[in-house]
């Protein structure tokens, strides 16, 4: 098949570098401009990471000797060569929501990393295994933006990854009224190094600013409903958060409790529906769907971040610890690798989505 012109906007920072080495030998996509704020615009893509790179693997080497694109002055350049963009751009929530808009009016969809636009009723959340049907919502947005083939989709938050995916199919089933989750988020998810970070050697920080708002509230979208051309969110389950930075390089861990709105499925009911759970990603055998969705562990010293996070290359969930609890149902762990399936590996993987079902197309 034809390969689709891609982009990366904010592709010197810790996720755009991560889309790059995603990209590299992606069957679908094709990196072929990249963008940046004015600091890194004119230079190369070697000479701007360099001193700068986090990745474990080499510098992808058809971008090497890419220039950058400036994104505010060659907006038209830049997007005259491509057939849409990834945006992982560190500005404010403001900025990035007016940048957003504007790439899109230009005819160029957007699939963003960014929180800027999670709360616009016409922009989709979405994660591929849980609410592919709101990328319906994309006609009204684009009549809304004036455009015919612009539009916003983004991505939710990385901590939820840890724990919505294993509450959305006994959600669906059984019903849910209350969840009390506990996020234990790595380093990486702050675009940070121990290298860059030494104060995290040997420390937990218990605040993440905004962490806890997305971790409650975001979710409501996800399972929320289109009315009117807008997505609203849905009131159950309730969820309440705390959301703490650990000494870990990569991989977001949820301690999790949960009341069922009826009466309650057994043990083994829950990790069958675990088990045989699979989202529209797995029917379409998209590039970068893990086979199986959702990975539970008998043995109850996993998962283990170390051990599980690059499970099905980083896009598989790992649960464990499922067991009942004195005020709430049950209780159980999850963990994903929040910069592959909670940041830039989401993002591909909605790209895939949205091009499997017709919303990409070539210029």
């Amino acid at each position: 098949m034809e390969k689709y012109k891609v982009g990366v906007v904010g592709c010197t920072g810790m996720v755009g570098q991560r889309f790059l080495t995603l990209l590299e030998n992606h069957p679908w996509f094709q990196v072929t401009a990249l963008a940046a704020s004015a600091r890194s615009a004119g230079q190369t893509y070697a000479q701007a990471v360099e001193g700068r790179w986090k990745m474990s693997t080499p510098v992808p080497e058809a971008v090497k000797e890419m220039v950058i694109y400036d994104i505010e002055k060659d907006l038209d350049a830049y997007v005259s060569q491509i057939d849409f963009t990834f945006c992982a751009v560190n500005m404010k929530k403001d900025a990035i929501k007016a940048l957003e808009e504007k790439i899109a009016q230009k005819e160029c969809p957007v699939i963003s990393n960014n929180s800027a636009h999670r709360f616009t009723p016409d922009v989709p959340i979405v994660v591929p295994e849980i609410n592919p049907q709101h990328i319906q919502i994309i006609e009204s947005q684009r009549k809304r933006l004036g455009t015919k083939l612009g539009f916003i989709a983004v991505k939710s938050n990385c901590s939820l990854q840890s724990y919505v995916p294993a509450l959305h199919p006994l959600r669906e089933k059984y019903g849910l009224s209350n969840a009390l989750v506990t996020t234990y988020q790595a380093i990486s998810g702050a675009g940070k190094t121990f290298q860059t970070w030494p104060e995290m050697v040997d420390n937990v920080i218990p605040y993440i600013g905004g962490e806890e708002e997305k971790s409650e509230q975001e979710p409501m979208k996800l399972w929320g409903t289109i009315q009117d051309g807008k997505i609203v969110n849905t009131d159950t389950p309730n969820i309440t958060s705390q959301c703490l930075r650990v000494p870990v390089s990569d991989g977001h861990m949820a301690a999790v409790f949960m009341s069922f709105a009826g009466e309650k499925p057994s043990i083994e009911e829950i990790k069958e529906t675990w088990a045989s759970y699979k989202g529209r990603a797995q029917e379409l055998e998209l590039p970068s769907a893990p086979k199986q969705f959702l990975h539970y562990f008998e043995d109850p010293n996993y998962p283990q971040t170390k051990l599980q996070r690059d499970l099905e290359g980083g896009m598989a969930i790992s649960l464990g610890r499922l067991r009942e609890d004195t005020q709430y149902d049950y209780k159980f762990v999850g963990l994903s690798h929040n910069t592959l399936r909670g940041a830039a590996g989401g993002g591909v993987l909605l790209a895939e989505l949205l091009a499997a079902e017709g919303y990409l197309i070539h210029k």
